[in-house]
């Protein structure tokens, strides 16, 4: 990174720990955009450089991860099968996670808690995250030489990988310490691929 590049990125994080501080201090619907800018003292029109919205600041871990899932996608192997490709590109994930700073899991922990206290921010959540499969959906069926509009078996192979994900973080449902939290995953990863017989994903398309 250039200076320039660091200096945006400090301003950015910036911006999101006072955000999550305020919503957990005052609540979500309470705090403004203008109340975040000026907390890092800068305006609202430099906030929403980095920002669309403050929905889209609560789930910035999922451009993240999809970022992360994505780039995971395009760089293996051609022949490897999808759902393969799709476990490597969770486990990129919980690596990522696991090599946090202590600044980087009270990060998640309190994004966490905002999204338990809001039950509309879950939606927003679960929005974005069809907007994710969707995205995977079609690398899987490009890479399986499929119409991603018609091919099911693209979809499932996706969601069965994304449910993993979901299980994961989320059974059981208790708080926890990110090191518990990313734990828990790698297990759910490892049932997954134990479960299901080796080639079920690899059916040639329109079949």
């Amino acid at each position: 990174m250039g200076l320039r590049e660091r200096k945006k990125e400090k301003t950015r994080l910036a911006l999101l720990d006072a955000a999550l501080d305020l919503f957990l201090e005052q609540g979500y619907e309470s705090t403004t955009v203008e109340q975040i800018a000026g907390a890092v003292d800068v305006s609202p029109r430099t906030f929403f450089r980095y920002f669309t919205s403050k929905d889209h600041l609560v789930l910035w871990f999922h451009d993240h991860g999809e970022e992360i899932m994505l780039e995971t996608l395009t760089s293996r192997p051609a022949d490897e099968p999808p759902f393969a490709v799709l476990m490597h590109a969770l486990r990129a994930v919980l690596s990522d996670m696991q090599g946090s700073t202590p600044e980087e899991s009270a990060r998640f922990l309190k994004l966490r808690r905002i999204l338990d206290e809001n039950p509309r921010l879950i939606g927003q959540s679960v929005s974005r995250g069809a907007q994710t499969e969707r995205r995977l959906a079609e690398l899987v069926a490009e890479r399986r030489g499929a119409d991603p509009d018609n091919d099911q078996l693209s979809h499932l192979i996706v969601a069965f990988a994304m449910s993993t994900l979901r299980v994961g973080f989320e059974c059981p449902r208790r708080e926890g310490t990110l090191v518990e939290i990313t734990d828990r995953m790698g297990e759910t990863i490892d049932l997954a691929e134990r479960s299901l017989q080796p080639g079920w994903d690899l059916q040639p398309p329109g079949r």
